[in-house]
């Protein structure tokens, strides 16, 4: 089978750490599934490449094509406005894709969209131009947070009408889009999966000294984009909350984004600059000995899909403490023994919860069974018994 992957959640040379969830599963398919594929991944035109310009930058640093680890990757530029271009983007990335597609006389059986807004709603207008079939995955904010503009959910239904199959990677961004009226029979859980070969429990001692830090001293850890939403000033504040208590308590923030000043004024405010550190970004392939280091893993986000974080930290034996939103639930809420739903997001309760869970010390061996259930491998085989089935109902159509 030909697939046409297509998502602006793709890693580049210039962001290696963008969207790996989605060369990941990609990943599997071709290896273990014989899949053919080639990625589409535009990205917006921005003319300077400075480091101050940000993620502006980063797009203008990204190859026009590379191969990203063998596969293939296309990164056709499209005309985007900020904030006010948001309603017109899904168009602009089609064109563009359209005309990348026509110039190198791409051949595919069936585009394989990631992200729902803008993403699935270019790859519809695609789907609708060439006549192949059409799967969308929601991952999280797209229908979370993009959801909420009604020009963008209402174009998000136009777009779900006309494809095959519609994906979400936990239970809970199905239901949402089966509230909008996105009928069942479209609606499939295909979860993120982690690597088991490269997360896995190994002895705290042996990552602690491989990382210069101390093995006597609780270790908190958080992983993720330095967004707002992902709660990192809650966490400043519960370990402000627990000085007096625990006074050895280290915080450290693994991410980057556009928090990181406020952050860093949020530390030094609350004097705990020798007891909370951001990391900045780590890349994936040192990320197991900073899971396995640590006492606890923290998510204490507003609003997910179902965080890669979370099930590394879990396949590296590391219990977790997460907010009660998303698909986190559903991974955690039947395993007490791999950490806790928490049921406020407030300093007061993650505080509350690290005084409950620091002093169990679980067997890691124990936790990694949760993560188990969530190989990359079993999340393919869904998916390429899915897309057989929907390439082979479109041949008959």
């Amino acid at each position: 089978m030909r697939l046409l992957t297509f998502s602006s959640l793709y890693p580049s040379s210039a962001r290696p750490q963008h969207g790996l969830f989605v060369a990941s599963r990609l990943r599997e398919l071709r290896a273990r599934h014989g899949f053919d594929a080639q990625v589409l991944a535009p990205v917006p035109w921005f003319p300077f490449t400075s480091p101050r310009f940000g993620d502006y930058a980063a797009w203008a640093r990204t190859p026009a094509r590379e191969d990203w680890q063998g596969q293939p990757a296309a990164h056709p530029r499209y005309l985007m406005l900020p904030i006010v271009g948001m309603h017109w983007q899904p168009d602009a990335m089609a064109r563009a894709a359209a005309a990348w597609i026509e110039r190198e006389g791409v051949v595919f059986d069936l585009i394989d969209a990631h992200y729902f807004y803008p993403d699935g709603v270019a790859a519809a207008a695609l789907s609708q131009r060439y006549g192949k079939p059409l799967l969308i995955t929601a991952r999280g904010s797209d229908v979370n947070l993009i959801g909420q503009d009604s020009r963008a959910r209402a174009r998000m239904l136009d777009a779900a009408s006309q494809a095959s199959a519609c994906i979400g990677v936990s239970q809970a961004l199905v239901d949402v889009l089966q509230g909008w009226g996105v009928p069942q029979r479209k609606l499939h859980v295909v979860r993120n999966g982690v690597d088991l070969e490269r997360f896995l429990p190994v002895d705290r001692r042996a990552a602690r000294a491989e990382l210069g830090l101390s093995i006597g001293v609780p270790l908190l850890l958080s992983v993720g984009n330095l967004f707002e939403l992902k709660g990192h000033a809650l966490l400043v504040d519960a370990v402000h909350e627990l000085r007096e208590e625990l006074p050895a308590l280290q915080l450290f923030i693994a991410g980057e984004g556009p928090e990181r000043s406020r952050l860093q004024s949020q530390i030094e405010r609350r004097g705990l600059a020798a007891r909370v550190h951001l990391l900045g970004a780590i890349p994936n392939a040192q990320l197991g000995a900073w899971y396995n280091a640590a006492d606890l893993f923290l998510l204490p986000s507003s609003r997910e899909g179902l965080p890669n974080a979370l099930l590394e930290a879990l396949a590296c034996g590391t219990p977790a403490l997460a907010s009660a939103v998303g698909g986190i639930p559903e991974v955690l809420g039947g395993s007490p023994e791999a950490g806790e739903v928490m049921p406020e997001r407030t300093p007061q309760a993650i505080a509350a919860a690290i005084r409950r869970w620091l002093p169990r010390s679980p067997d890691r061996g124990a936790v990694r069974q949760l993560a188990l259930g969530y190989s990359w491998e079993h999340s393919a085989t869904q998916l390429a018994a899915l897309m057989r089935a929907v390439v082979l109902g479109a041949q008959h159509a």
